[in-house]
């Protein structure tokens, strides 16, 4: 699912995002009882840094003040990023790097290794009901993804350092196996 322009979208609306990015499902309570419907989704947002799009910009000012940067980047909460496995600032490029005929990794080449992840992934989690990395609880983590000492040092340094909650520090470990299964 893509949400352009995240921040524009109302708070209300990004908040009641949470509970299937986290739990994989939709609940709705009504008098006449509770449901439950599965919403096991790939999230992806798209947002500029600022209302006028040039925060941090190299080539054009940015026109919004320090405050207004900060209130419009606090329109998505800290417990929904949290929920988020990857956040990327992606700078504007030139048009003449973006028209230049080099080419990076062909998208046939991303597709094997990906292909060769996800079987990786099918062997590690087989008998399980877990079917990617992504899906792994705190548990399952411990189990198939045991961290060494020094691993162990680095993430309660990044921890305290930075302030990651719990769920970040999973969705990071998660994250590296994933990009270890990749390569």
């Amino acid at each position: 699912m893509f949400f352009d322009e995240l921040a524009e979208f109302p708070r209300e609306v990004l908040e009641v995002l949470r509970q299937p990015l986290e739990d994989k499902v939709i609940t709705i309570s009504r008098v006449a009882g509770t449901i439950q419907y599965p919403a096991n989704f790939m999230f992806v947002a798209a947002m500029n840094p600022c209302k006028c799009g040039y925060y941090k910009d190299r080539e054009k000012q940015c026109t919004c003040s320090l405050m207004d940067v900060k209130k419009y980047q606090s329109k998505i909460s800290g417990p929904l990023l949290d929920r988020i496995d990857m956040t990327l600032e992606i700078p504007r490029e030139k048009i003449d790097l973006i028209l230049d005929s080099h080419k990076g990794e062909s998208s046939e080449s991303i597709g094997e290794r990906v292909i060769a992840a996800w079987r990786i992934q099918q062997k590690r989690f087989a008998g399980t009901d877990i079917t990617a990395n992504a899906h792994m609880t705190s548990k399952d983590l411990d189990e198939f993804v045991p961290l060494n000492d020094a691993c162990k040092s680095f993430l309660l340094q990044a921890t305290q350092r930075l302030t990651l909650s719990p769920r970040v520090v999973h969705r990071i470990i998660k994250l590296a196996r994933t990009i270890a299964d990749i390569q």
